[in-house]
C-alpha cells in the first residue's frame, strides 16, 4: 500500500495536469453549445460501437445453442413433411394407416468425423438419454450420411456412407430402378451403385435417392447423381455406376437421425425367416 502512495506522490504533477485538463474540457463543453453537441455525439458513437461489438461477441458464442435449436426445429418440420409424403396403398381401405412407415426425427451435432479410414465413422453429441438407438439412419440437408452403430448415455457412434461395409438401399429417381449404394474405399466424394441390371437405361446426371425398401431410411432422401456409366467388368450382367455424393463429408456439423418405430419388428421378422437385412 505504501508503494502505491509513493508512486502517486511521484506522479502528482501529471495527475494535477490531467485533472486541470479534464476540468477545462468540461467547462468548454458545458458552456459552448457547438462543442457540447460535437462531444456528446462522439461519445454516443463510441458507446454505441462498443455495445455493438459486445453484442456481436455474445451472439458469436451463442451460435452453437442457436444452431442446435434450429436443427431440432428442422427435424420436427421434416418429420411432418415425411408424414405428408407417405404413399398409401392403391386401395383406399382402412388398413392403409397400418402400412405407413412411422418415422421419428432428431437433430444432433457432429463432434468427430473420420475420412482416411476404410471404415469411417462419426461421433454425435446425443445418446441414449436423448432417444438415440443403434440402427437409426443419419442424413443432413444435403443427403444421406450414415447409420448409428452404438450409443452411450450422451454420445453415439455411427458408420458413415464412407464405410466399405455399409450398404444402403437406393434407386434411380427417374426410372425407380433400385440397387445398393456402397463405398469402394477410394474417392471420398463417390460411391458405387450396385446390382443395377445391364439392360437398364442409366445416364450421367440421373439422381439417386434412398429407395424406402428397408427399415432405416424413408424413401426420397438424396444420395447423389450418377457421374459415370460403365459395364461391370467382373459381372457383365450388371452396370458399374459411379455416384457423386451430394453430401460433403468434410464439412459435417449438424445432422438428423431418423428412426423407424417398426424397425425392431421388421428386424425380428428377418431373423425368423433366416434372412440377412444388409441395409
Amino acid at each position: 500500500m505504501l508503494r502505491i502512495f509513493q508512486f502517486l506522490y511521484q506522479i502528482r504533477a501529471f495527475l494535477l495536469f490531467a485533472l486541470l485538463e479534464f476540468l477545462a474540457v468540461w467547462m468548454i463543453v458545458s458552456n459552448n453549445s457547438p462543442q457540447g453537441a460535437a462531444f456528446f455525439n462522439s461519445s454516443n458513437e463510441l458507446v454505441g460501437s462498443a455495445l455493438k461489438k459486445q453484442a456481436e461477441v455474445v451472439e458469436f458464442f451463442s451460435l452453437v445453442d442457436a444452431n442446435a435449436a434450429l436443427v431440432d426445429e428442422n427435424a420436427r418440420l421434416k418429420k411432418e413433411l415425411l408424414e405428408l409424403q407417405v404413399r398409401p396403398d392403391s386401395m383406399p381401405l382402412s388398413i392403409d394407416s397400418a402400412l405407413e412407415a412411422n418415422f421419428k426425427l432428431k437433430g444432433a451435432r457432429v463432434v468427430a468425423n473420420s475420412l482416411r479410414l476404410s471404415q469411417n465413422y462419426l461421433t454425435l453429441y446425443k445418446g441414449a438419454k436423448d432417444g438415440i438407438k443403434p440402427g437409426m439412419g443419419i442424413f443432413n440437408a444435403q443427403g444421406v450420411v450414415g447409420r448409428v452403430k452404438s450409443v452411450s448415455e450422451n454420445y453415439s457412434v455411427a458408420f458413415s456412407v464412407l464405410n466399405i461395409n455399409l450398404l444402403i438401399s437406393a434407386k434411380i429417381k427417374s426410372s425407380n430402378v433400385f440397387g445398393s449404394v456402397q463405398w469402394d474405399g477410394g474417392n471420398t466424394t463417390e460411391v458405387q451403385l450396385l446390382y443395377v441390371p445391364r439392360h437398364v437405361k442409366a445416364n450421367k446426371g440421373d439422381t439417386v435417392i434412398s429407395s424406402g425398401f428397408n427399415a432405416v431410411f424413408p424413401e426420397g432422401i438424396m444420395i447423389g447423381k450418377i457421374s459415370k456409366v460403365e459395364v461391370n467388368k467382373t459381372d457383365p450382367n450388371y452396370l458399374a455406376l459411379t455416384v457423386k455424393l451430394s453430401t460433403d463429408f468434410s464439412k459435417l456439423t449438424y445432422v438428423y437421425l431418423v428412426e423407424n418405430t417398426r424397425f425392431q419388428e421388421l428386424d425380428s421378422l428377418y431373423r425368423q425367416s433366416d434372412l440377412i437385412n444388409e441395409y
